[in-house]
């Protein structure tokens, strides 16, 4: 799947999970995370997933997908185990416009869920397409060791900076360079300060 890097403010927006497993577990901690309306249907949960509804007050339907649980719905996660299931729920997406993620199937969907280094608000997504969800955790990781915290307070200064030279009234091509200088500076000091310990 060619794919459009995109940022989507999930906040107050429905969702469907259509499944109970680890699969849908890991989905709706990520959907909750990005405080998402997220509620799901499944015949049976794992613990987890059920320890985690049960917490967060996840509205969930136990028994089989139905058509009609896309109702209302900004995007559905088919991740029900069934390939069968999951296409049939990725076509009845499609036909009602529905964004639609199927777990096993990447490229009967719109989406994928990226693995995710979050540094404060700094978010770096590594994405394979949904091919080897594998690799994108691998290097993920590999960021995520050099990252630092150090990334997520330099952005915290650099938006208030840019907050600043926005309220003087500099043109954006000014403050643009400004930025990118500033950004370029910061980055080359972590990556110094890295190359010294020992």
């Amino acid at each position: 799947m060619s794919g459009l890097p995109l940022n989507i403010d999930m906040k107050g927006r429905p969702v469907l999970v259509a499944g109970g497993g680890s699969v849908a577990y890991r989905k709706v901690k990520v959907l909750l995370e990005s405080q998402a309306m997220v509620r799901i249907v499944a015949p049976e949960m794992l613990p987890d997933l059920a320890g985690l509804t049960a917490a967060e007050g996840v509205p969930v339907r136990l028994g089989r997908y139905e058509t009609g649980d896309l109702e209302g719905v900004f995007l559905v996660v088919a991740a029900t185990g069934d390939a069968a299931v999951n296409a049939r729920i990725a076509a009845d997406a499609r036909e009602r416009g529905i964004l639609v993620a199927v777990s096993d199937a990447p490229d009967l969907g719109d989406c994928t869920f990226p693995a995710v280094v979050r540094r404060g608000a700094l978010e770096i997504a590594v994405s394979t397409g949904g091919r080897c969800p594998a690799l994108a955790v691998e290097v993920r990781n590999v960021l995520a060791g050099v990252i630092g915290e150090e990334y997520g307070l330099a952005l915290e200064h650099l938006a208030a900076e840019r907050e600043k030279l926005l309220t003087e009234g500099k043109g954006s091509t000014y403050n643009g360079a400004i930025m990118r200088s500033r950004a370029r500076e910061l980055v080359a000091e972590f990556t110094e300060r890295k190359e010294r310990v020992p």
